[in-house]
C-alpha cells in the first residue's frame, strides 16, 4: 500500500513517536499548527473515520483521550482542539484516519472549531433535518 502514515507506522518513514499501544500510533506534526501538535491514527488503515466500526472507533478515541491528556499536562496546556479531517473535501490531505490534538494558549490568536468552516446555513428547517436524522438511527 502506498499510505504515507502506513508507512511511518511500518518504520519506512521515519517520524517523532510519541506513543503506541496495540491500536494506535502517535507522533508529533512535522508541519505543526502548534508547539506540540500530535496526529494519532490507527496502525490498521483506514480510509476515511465513518469507515471504521464504533469499536474500533472507540479504541481510537480511548488512546486520543490518553495521549491529548498526557500532551496537556506535559507541556502546561489551557486548552487544545482535538479533531478529524474526515474526507478530501474537508481538508483530509492524507486518506488514513487521524486525529489531530493541536496545544491552545491564551492570546495565541487562533479561533475555535467554528472558524474552521463557517457557512452560516439558515436554520428555518432546524426542526425538520433534527427529526430526519433522528429517523434515520
Amino acid at each position: 500500500m502506498d499510505c504515507l502514515f502506513c508507512k511511518i507506522v511500518a518504520g519506512e518513514i521515519p517520524s517523532h513517536k510519541v506513543y503506541e499501544d496495540d491500536f494506535v500510533y502517535a507522533f508529533l506534526d512535522i508541519y505543526p499548527c502548534a508547539e506540540g501538535h500530535t496526529i494519532v491514527l490507527p496502525k490498521k488503515h483506514f480510509g476515511k473515520f465513518t469507515d471504521m466500526s464504533e469499536d474500533e472507533a472507540a479504541s481510537l478515541f480511548a488512546s486520543v483521550n490518553k495521549i491529548a491528556k498526557t500532551v496537556g499536562k506535559t507541556l502546561e496546556l489551557e486548552g487544545m482542539n482535538i479533531g478529524i479531517n474526515n474526507g478530501e473535501i474537508a481538508g483530509q490531505t492524507v486518506p488514513h484516519v487521524h486525529v489531530h490534538i493541536i496545544p491552545r494558549r491564551a492570546g495565541d490568536g487562533e479561533g475555535n472549531m467554528h472558524t474552521i468552516v463557517e457557512l452560516h446555513p439558515s436554520t428555518d428547517n432546524i426542526a425538520e433535518l433534527a427529526e430526519k436524522l433522528r429517523n434515520s438511527f
